[in-house]
C-alpha cells in the first residue's frame, strides 16, 4: 500500500498580504513556521513512518517541509503553484470569481486544465515509480486543490472550503487511482508567536 500526504506550505508573507503568489515566492512568516511544525508534531504523533519526500521548487514549500521532517528530499517543478503571470504579486482581490478558467492565459499565465494536468502527472510519477510506503508531498493551495478535483470521483472523504495552510491530504494510490482516506485541518488557534518574536 502507498500512502500520499500532500501537504500546503505554511502561510507566507504574500499570504498575509492578500497578494496573488503563484511562480512567484515570498517567505514563511513566524505562524507559517510554526504551523509547519506543528504538521510534522502530526506526523510522529499518528505514528506515520514518511519514508520519502518530494517538494514544489518554491521557497516556501522547501522551508515547510524541512521544518516538518529531516528526510533527504527532491525538488520538482511540476509541483509549483499555478501560474498566474503577470498578476504575480498583484492583490488577490484583482482574482476573478471561481473557477478561473483560462482566464490568465491571456497575461502570461497558464490555464486550469495545464496545471490540472501537470500536478496530477507530477504526483502520479512520483507514486507511480517509488517503492516507498509513506511519501510525503509538499505544495500549494491551488495545486492540490486541482489535484483533488481530479480525483473527486474517487474521494469518500470531501473537501469543504478552501485548503488551509499546512492542511494534509491522505490519499491511498492503489491501482493507478488516487483514493482519498483523510483531510487533516491543524488548529493553529493557541500559538502564540510572542516567544518566537
Amino acid at each position: 500500500m502507498t500512502m500520499i500526504y500532500l501537504v500546503r506550505h505554511g502561510q507566507t508573507l504574500f499570504n498575509l498580504q492578500h497578494k496573488i503568489q503563484g511562480f512567484c515566492d515570498s517567505p514563511l512568516t513566524n505562524l507559517g513556521v510554526e504551523e509547519a511544525k506543528i504538521a510534522g508534531r502530526y506526523f510522529k504523533e499518528a505514528n506515520i513512518p514518511l519514508d520519502e519526500a518530494f517538494v514544489s521548487t518554491s521557497e516556501r514549500a522547501i522551508d515547510t517541509l524541512q521544518l516538518i521532517t529531516d528526510l533527504p528530499f527532491k525538488t520538482h517543478k511540476n509541483l509549483r503553484e499555478w501560474n498566474f503571470g503577470t498578476y504575480e504579486g498583484e492583490g488577490e482581490h484583482l482574482n476573478p470569481p471561481l473557477p478561473y478558467g483560462d482566464f490568465f492565459v491571456q497575461f502570461g499565465g497558464e490555464s486550469q486544465t495545464d496545471l490540472t494536468k501537470r500536478i496530477n502527472q507530477a504526483v502520479t510519477d512520483i507514486a507511480k515509480h517509488s517503492n516507498k510506503q509513506h511519501i510525503l508531498i509538499v505544495s500549494h493551495g491551488a495545486s492540490i486543490a486541482n489535484f483533488y478535483r481530479e480525483w473527486e470521483e474517487f474521494s469518500p472523504v470531501k473537501r469543504h472550503g478552501s485548503i488551509k495552510n499546512c492542511s494534509i491530504m491522505a490519499y491511498e494510490y492503489l491501482d493507478d487511482t488516487f483514493i482519498s482516506k483523510e483531510i487533516i485541518n491543524h488548529d493553529f488557534s493557541n500559538i502564540s508567536l510572542d516567544e518566537n518574536n
